[in-house]
């Protein structure tokens, strides 16, 4: 069985990561490419389909072919749900970058639509497809941590700012480094920990290097004018249970401490960071120990035969996924309380109190 797809925003994301994986995968063909900037989809076309591809400037029109079976949604954040729903609403399964959506209304609304209209539904985290976070979340999943109730979400960067497409643009996106990488680091601790109960969210968002012109920056100077969202931010979240995760998301931050979708997790058996690759702490016969896991071989827990791609891995299972009639790994009610919580952060930052969940 080849289920086909069509890909809608044919930028970065489109062809750094769900393009090249889905070429990959057995049983996927990419037959459709859609941008509202003609030139990307045509050479989208050319590099990851067929003669008998497609190219649409309009989303709406490539959702009326009946042939399609799953939908990539790779485009600014302010139209994932948009998209999403439409997408669900013409009968294809759909998988939608992270973050979820803008908002958490917008992130129900697509969960609404995947159980109308019974089509599957999941989001970009490919992070927990690399073979350190698989290990890791076997090993909680068995209690080799016991109960984790302190956890460091970490996506911290020293200097690279995203000076391209609309990241910097607080409408398109809903927010920077908070919902952009952030959201891959709160993602995996909640995974890690199981936990998807907040009770309140402390946070702060910062403004302090944004305005600063000819700045440092792995991709160049980035505009003071045209940076609208913030440079950094801060979350203190506690949840149902007592346990405690600090999160902290930078593009910009005057720091030497710097790694993205990692998390330290803290619990009554042991604990794990993936500081210095995937290690592993805890007490043993009255000695503590450290273990640092070796990664080299093998697969991944929930996909044997997988290699050290992340997003192949994701395509993979993603896909046989709707082949088998599985749910996917990573399962929206999951990335909706991930929106809950940066929503919360950001509302936080601009009240200056604590943003209380309704149970």
């Amino acid at each position: 069985m080849t289920l086909t797809v069509g890909i809608i925003g044919c930028g970065g994301i489109a062809n750094g990561k769900h393009m090249p994986a889905l070429s990959k995968v057995e049983g996927a063909r990419v037959v459709a490419f859609c941008d509202i900037v003609p030139e990307r989809a045509e050479k989208a076309k050319a590099e990851f389909g067929d003669e008998g591809s497609v190219v649409y400037t309009d989303y709406k029109e490539l959702l009326k072919d009946a042939s399609i079976d799953v939908i990539h949604v790779c485009t600014p954040n302010i139209s994932h749900a948009e998209i999403s729903i439409a997408a669900m609403e013409a009968g294809k399964h759909v998988m939608c970058e992270k973050p979820m959506a803008k908002t958490t209304a917008e992130a129900q609304a697509m969960i609404d639509a995947s159980k109308r209209t019974g089509k599957k539904l999941t989001i970009g985290y490919q992070n927990r497809f690399r073979p350190d976070s698989a290990y890791l979340h076997t090993v909680c999943e068995n209690d080799g941590l016991g109960e984790i109730y302190y956890a460091k979400a970490k996506a911290i960067r020293r200097r690279a700012v995203p000076t391209w497409g609309v990241f910097l643009d607080e409408e398109a996106q809903g927010g920077g480094p908070l919902i952009d990488i952030g959201t891959h680091a709160l993602d995996l601790t909640l995974w890690m920990m199981d936990n998807y109960k907040p009770k309140y969210v402390v946070g702060n968002a910062y403004h302090k290097l944004s305005g600063r012109k000819n700045a440092a920056n792995a991709w160049g100077p980035w505009d003071p004018e045209k940076f609208t969202v913030e440079d950094s931010a801060i979350g203190f979240i506690t949840m149902e249970n007592g346990a405690s995760i600090v999160l902290e998301a930078s593009w910009a931050l005057n720091t030497l401490d710097v790694g993205e979708a990692k998390t330290v997790l803290c619990g009554t058996e042991g604990g794990a960071d993936m500081e210095n690759g995937l290690r592993i702490n805890g007490e043993e016969y009255g000695k503590t120990f450290e273990k640092h896991i070796s990664l080299e071989a093998g697969g991944v827990d929930f996909y044997d035969g997988a290699g050290d791609d992340p997003a192949l891995t994701e395509a993979t299972q993603w896909i046989e996924s709707i082949v088998n009639d599985t749910e996917p790994i990573v399962k929206p009610e999951q990335a909706l309380v991930v929106t809950r919580i940066l929503e919360a952060i950001y509302k936080s930052s601009e009240t200056g109190m604590p943003v209380f969940f309704e149970k």
